[in-house]
């Protein structure tokens, strides 16, 4: 089973930054700009894919391509522009199959906090941690909980790298605490054992009959 909570996020890049006098100012632009219907429509989409109890990822996995195709048009056409058009499209790209698709991710959600929405915070940290899963490395915000139906496969959070962001800084990137973070573990890991208990206790109803 797929992950069941995905949950990607700020990339550290070794760059030279260019003098704030060179930086041209859009701010005006997006504030006028309206969101993008399409942008909006293909992200309420993916969430209402992901909706219930009962989702069929072999039919979600290839919608999600088709939507990541959309939105690629659509920013290839230059057709993004306010912030929550770039939350909306980090969104899609976060539910991609390739390290490249969580780091576009990561940087769609980087554009949307430049432009304002305080709400891709979240999706910036979600972006990042997956990425970082996807490449091997540990995820160092604790937002990827993994979980499987098949033995001994408890709900878990590894690799994860607890040490380095503190909890006064998860509450800034609207991350929940370690302690949190762990009750929430702990209450995945008690609905996964439920539903095993569940499936083991048809499989020997039907064994017996």
């Amino acid at each position: 089973m797929r992950h069941l909570v995905s949950l990607i996020t700020v990339l550290v890049l070794a760059i030279a930054a260019p003098a704030l006098s060179a930086v041209p100012s859009v701010s005006g632009h997006t504030r006028s700009a309206p969101d993008n219907a399409d942008m909006k429509a293909i992200y309420d989409a993916d969430q209402s894919a992901r909706a219930g109890d009962n989702v069929d990822w072999k039919l979600v996995a290839p919608q999600d391509v088709k939507r990541r195709e959309q939105t690629n048009a659509l920013l290839a056409a230059g057709a993004l522009h306010t912030g929550r058009d770039y939350r909306y499209a980090a969104f899609i790209y976060q539910h991609g199959d390739l390290p490249d698709d969580y780091l576009l991710a990561h940087t769609l959600a980087m554009v949307a906090m430049s432009k304002g929405d305080h709400d891709a915070v979240w999706i910036a940290t979600a972006t990042l941690d997956r990425y970082l899963q996807t490449v091997k490395q540990k995820q160092i915000y604790g937002t990827q909980f993994s979980m499987s139906y098949k033995p001994p496969s408890p709900t878990t959070q590894e690799p994860y790298d607890r040490r380095l962001i503190p909890d006064a800084l998860r509450v800034e990137l609207h991350v929940p605490t370690l302690a949190a973070q762990e009750r929430q573990r702990a209450e995945m890991e008690g609905q996964r054992a439920a539903m095993m208990a569940h499936i083991k206790g048809r499989v020997a109803k039907g064994a017996a009959k």
